[in-house]
Formats: structure tokens, sequence, C-alpha cells
């Protein structure tokens, strides 16, 4: 009444069309925001390491340790080499 017919207003909207357009729209921006969140740790590097291969409980390789060791001369060259001769051999 006052304008509204058959057709108009509420009831003649898109029906369940509408409803599936709506759940449609939800999850693709679900979507949008996990691979915005996925890119943004992708690019920023921040993903953990201890998935990357050989990666300790430290989160760093066993030759990097023994590079850093061999750096602040905790160990000589000949005991790094040694090592480090061990470590490429048991793989």
């Amino acid at each position: 009444m006052c304008g509204y017919g058959w057709g108009n207003g509420w009831h003649s909207g898109w029906g369940w069309g509408g409803v599936v357009m709506s759940v449609l729209m939800v999850l693709l921006v679900v979507a949008v925001v996990v691979a915005i969140t996925f890119a943004a740790r992708y690019l920023s590097g921040s993903a953990s390491l201890h998935h990357r291969s050989g990666a300790g409980p430290e989160g760093m390789r066993a030759e990097d340790r023994l590079a850093d060791r061999f750096a602040r001369g905790e160990i000589d060259g000949d005991e790094f080499r040694q090592r480090m001769t061990l470590l490429r051999e048991h793989r």
C-alpha cells in the first residue's frame, strides 16, 4: 500500500539467490583476508625457521652454529674443518 504494490518492497527481492550471493561474498572476503595474511608473512620472511630443512631446535643449521663457534674463537680451524666434514658426510 502507499505505493508498494505486488513486486515492490521487501518480498520481491532476490530470493535464494540473494542468500547464496551473501554467503559467497562472506567467503570471498575471508579468502582475501587469508591470502593477504599469508602474502604478508611470506614477503616479510617471518615464516618459522623450524620448517626449513636442516634447522636445529634453535632455528640455526648445524653448519651455521659451527661457523659461529669458529668465528667467536671457541674452536680452531682444524677442528672446524673436521667437524664440518663430518656434518656433510652424515646428512
